[in-house]
This record gives C-alpha cells, structure tokens and sequence, in this order.
C-alpha cells in the first residue's frame, strides 16, 4: 500500500492478467477516508480450494458494514492472494458496496497459502495508522507455523486482533488458525457452508469490534441474537482459543 492510499500489490510476480489489472484501476479510484474511523484488513484465501467460501463471502459481506455504519463507520481494505505468489491490497474503502464490486472482479486460481504475507501487510498497514481488526476466511494453511506466530506475535503488541474464520475442518490449519487468534487476543471460529447466516453474523460482530472496539461488541453481545458477539468476547477476555 503506497503513501497516498492507492491500491498496490502486496507482492507482483510478474505481468498481471487483465481481470486483475481492472480490479486495481477499481481500487486506485476509491478514494482513501481520512478521520479517526475503525479500520478492518478483511483477507481472503482465494486460491482453488476457496471458491465456495469466496462465494458466501461476497453474499455476506455487505452485513459487515450495515453493522458498522450503525456504529460510526467502518474503513475495510480487501486483501486476497491466489497463484503461487500473488498477493494484492486495496485502499481502505467506507463503501460495502464498492467493496463488493472489487471482490466480484477477482477469481480463484490454484496456488498455496500466503499468511506470512497477509500478516506482514497488516503489520506494516498499523504502523502506518492504527488497525483495529484483522478478519481472516481460509481453509488451509501451507507454511511454516512458528514464522506465522512469530508475525502474530508482533500484531498483537500493536494492538490487532485477528478474526480467524475457518472453513472447513483441516487440523493444521485449525491449529495455526487457533494460535495466531490466540496471540493476537482475537478469537478463532471453524464454519462450514451450511451455516451462511452463523459467518454473517460472526462478520458483523468483528466489524463492530473494529468500529467501535470492547464496547460495541459488548452493547452487540447483549442483544437477543448476540450469540455471535458473546463468542468472541469469551475467547477474547479468557486469553484462550478453544
């Protein structure tokens, strides 16, 4: 992400295709919002594997900023990788549905996981202006784990918590999911396609964290259908990821 805000590739492997070429021009002209607005990385696994999860997430994610336009607004920047070493960022965008737009240019490609990356750009993105919130949806995890928690360890010194959503039941992915969730002091939650409204909720309530931090996830836990926000605030106040 360059100075100015414009989009920029967190990794260029060479010439991009023109599918993604377009969702950067997309990116490039949302302009970035000033002020002291929540901002949230929202990452995305988009290699093969993902394209069910991709799916629900583009249906899903608009429910994310309907939760923190209630609380003040919400700045998301869209992070994604796929291929073997392609890994892309967007501007921080105010608007769910410019985000939307930007996540329907993108198409998954084989290739293997890139966390290391996801969490150094977020380190790198806080440094800049604070981050309130990482919410990351994966199903697998392809690399080394210490170096993955070594980097989580840094996010959370800084004050990030990460939302690690995991599709799916693969047990290494599950393990690193639970670890960086716990060394950041978010939360880790597994979910599986048949439970869409479960994620959405999930989303939501990490976007209110991001917005408006401890207490609006507390005001959010206790609403009839809180289920979500209690959740995250149980593993974030126990300091444990079950």
């Amino acid at each position: 992400m360059s100075s100015d805000g414009k989009q920029n590739a967190v990794s260029r492997p060479g010439q991009a295709s023109a599918e993604v070429e377009a969702f950067l021009r997309k990116a490039a002209a949302v302009p970035s919002v000033a002020g002291k607005r929540g901002r949230l990385v929202f990452a995305l696994d988009a290699t093969m594997s993902r394209q069910p999860t991709w799916d629900l997430a583009l249906s899903l994610q608009g429910k994310m900023f309907e939760t923190a336009a209630a609380l003040g607004g919400l700045d998301v920047q869209l992070v994604y990788f796929r291929g073997m070493a392609e890994c892309r960022a967007s501007s921080f965008i105010a608007n769910g549905a410019g985000l939307a737009a930007l996540m329907g240019k993108i198409s998954v490609r084989g290739g293997q996981t890139q966390i290391a990356r996801v969490l150094e750009h977020v380190r790198t993105e806080t440094r800049r202006a604070p981050v309130g919130a990482l919410v990351y949806v994966g199903d697998a995890m392809e690399e080394n784990v210490d170096s993955l928690c070594g980097l989580a360890g840094e996010l959370g010194l800084l004050g990030v918590k990460a939302f690690m959503f995991h599709e799916g039941a693969d047990p290494v992915a599950a393990n690193a999911f639970r670890e960086i969730a716990r060394l950041t002091g978010g939360a880790y939650v597994a979910f599986d396609q048949s439970a869409a409204q479960r994620l959405a909720s999930l989303l939501a309530a990490a976007a209110a964290y991001a917005a408006g931090g401890s207490r609006a996830l507390e005001a959010m836990a206790l609403e009839p259908k809180g289920e979500a926000a209690r959740l995250l605030l149980t593993q974030m106040r126990q300091g444990r990821v079950p």
